[in-house]
């Protein structure tokens, strides 16, 4: 990891007390608590998601699979990378079996460590990829239900969409998805940077 990149002290020790969380069962039965990965400095942009899959645990890095890989590809259309303004990280740590969803009983296991994440963290905008992440940070049942509303808690403000391995999935979603993506672009030229650059969304006038 680049220096750039480097964590501070209060960050390290939240990562090695994550990284030794056995909250839950899924601790055991997975290769290793994936913590989360991007510019940990105060980033003004979260993407969450749901858990690890079976390349996260081998790699105990987050979205490094085929989701991850076209989850990059939506970053870079949007003019973003996950390692500069950006935070990745997921609702659990720790892969369920078979990639099932978590469970409740998991989710509140693990919340105490992904809310310390965000409170360290304090983005100003996050995105919330699946039903899961929806459940978990805004308590709404369904993506559909919170898709294509801007959501405020505590000056931070949650977008919902499309988890990338639903989109694998149904290709067809793409093009909903990029219409978020564009959503999420105005909200960060509007409270963080008017002229951030996405080669697929000019800033109007340019």
């Amino acid at each position: 990891m680049a220096d750039d990149w480097a964590e501070d002290e209060e960050f390290r020790r939240l990562r090695e007390k994550i990284l030794q969380c056995h909250r839950c069962d899924l601790r055991t039965a997975a290769h290793g608590v994936v913590f989360g990965e991007g510019d940990s400095h105060h980033p003004p942009l979260v993407f969450i998601g749901e858990g690890p899959g079976a390349e996260e645990d081998r790699l105990l890095r987050p979205f490094v699979g085929p989701a991850g890989q076209l989850l990059d590809k939506m970053l870079q259309a949007g003019g973003f990378d996950r390692f500069h303004g950006v935070y990745i990280l997921n609702v659990v740590k720790c892969r369920p079996p078979h990639n099932r969803t978590p469970t409740r009983e998991e989710r509140l296991a693990c919340w105490p460590n992904l809310s310390a994440q965000l409170r360290y963290l304090s983005p100003r905008i996050v995105v919330l990829l699946g039903s899961t992440a929806v459940q978990t940070l805004l308590g709404i049942a369904s993506l559909r239900a919170a898709r294509g509303r801007w959501f405020e808690r505590g000056g931070v403000f949650f977008r919902a969409t499309f988890h990338p391995a639903a989109l694998l999935r149904n290709p067809e979603w793409k093009i909903l998805a990029w219409d978020d993506m564009k959503v999420i672009i105005d909200k960060y030229r509007e409270c963080i940077n008017p002229a951030h650059y996405s080669p697929f969304y000019p800033v109007p006038g340019d």
